[in-house]
C-alpha cells in the first residue's frame, strides 16, 4: 500500500472526507491550508513551498488546489508531486475543467458555493457586512468606513446567480439554504447543480493521467508557462 501526503486548501475538505470515506486504497495524511490564499498568490506559494520543504517520508505529494493566480509556478519537492490541471477548486467540484468551461460559457456571471465554501469563505450576507462595516469603522473611522465597504464588495456587481454545486452530502438541505439566503441578500439568482467526485477522488487514489494531472519528478518545478492550463481568474 502507498502512503501519500496530501496538502489541501480547506475549502474541500468535506469533499476531501467524502473520497477519503470511499474506502481509497492508499493510505494517506492530509495537511490542511488555511482558503482564501488563493487571493495574494504570492503568501500562497510561499507557504505551500515551506509545507512541501518540510513533507515526511511519503511516495507521493498530492495539490489539492488549482492552478489559478500563477501560485503554484516554480513550486518543487524532494518527493513526486501530483497537481490535478484545474482551473481552481471549483473545476474539482465539477469534476472535469471541460464541465466547468462549459458552464461558465453559457451562464456567465455565475458565482460558486460548495460544502467546503460555505464552511470556509465568507458569503455575501448582512451578518457578514455588519462585521466588516464594524472593523473598517474601528480602523479608519466612520467617515471612511462605508467607502470602504462599497469599495470592497463592488466585485458582487460582476454577479448574476448564486450556483450551489451539490455532492449530496449529510448537510445539503441546510447548505442549499444558505445558499438561496446569499442570493436573496446580494440580489443573484439562485441554481443548483450536481458535482462529480471522479476527479478529486483520483487525485487522491489515482491513477493519474496526463491529461488531467501534472505529475512532476522530485525535485522537478512546477513550469513557469502555465498557459492552457488555466485560463479563470479565481472567484473572491
Amino acid at each position: 500500500m502507498a502512503h501519500y501526503y496530501t496538502i489541501a486548501c480547506k475549502a474541500l475538505k468535506p469533499e476531501i472526507e467524502f473520497c477519503l470515506a470511499k474506502q481509497p486504497q492508499n493510505s494517506l495524511t492530509v495537511d490542511w491550508m488555511q482558503q482564501g490564499l488563493h487571493n495574494t498568490p504570492e503568501e500562497l506559494r510561499t507557504q505551500l513551498q515551506k509545507k512541501l520543504d518540510a513533507v515526511p517520508d511519503a511516495d507521493a505529494v498530492l495539490l489539492a488546489y488549482g492552478l489559478c493566480g500563477g501560485a503554484l509556478r516554480g513550486l518543487h519537492c524532494r518527493r513526486p508531486l501530483v497537481i490535478p490541471r484545474a482551473h481552481d477548486c471549483i473545476s474539482l467540484l465539477f469534476g472535469s475543467r471541460e464541465a466547468h468551461e462549459q458552464y461558465v460559457r453559457e451562464h456567465p456571471g455565475s458565482y460558486f458555493f460548495s460544502a467546503g465554501w460555505l464552511q470556509e469563505a465568507p458569503v455575501p450576507s448582512a451578518q457578514n457586512d455588519r462585521r466588516l462595516l464594524e472593523e473598517y469603522t474601528a480602523l479608519y473611522g466612520p467617515d471612511n468606513a462605508d467607502y470602504l465597504l462599497q469599495t470592497e464588495l463592488a466585485w458582487r456587481k460582476k454577479y448574476k446567480q448564486a450556483v450551489y454545486i451539490s455532492w449530496n452530502l449529510p448537510d445539503s438541505a441546510k447548505d442549499r439554504r444558505i445558499v438561496q439566503d446569499c442570493a436573496a441578500y446580494a440580489g443573484w439568482n439562485y441554481t443548483e447543480i450536481q458535482g462529480n467526485p471522479d476527479w478529486l477522488c483520483r487525485l487522491l487514489n489515482g491513477p493519474w493521467n496526463s491529461e488531467d494531472f501534472l505529475v512532476l519528478n522530485p525535485n522537478q518545478s512546477v513550469p513557469e508557462d502555465l498557459s492552457g492550463l488555466c485560463l479563470r481568474e479565481p472567484q473572491p
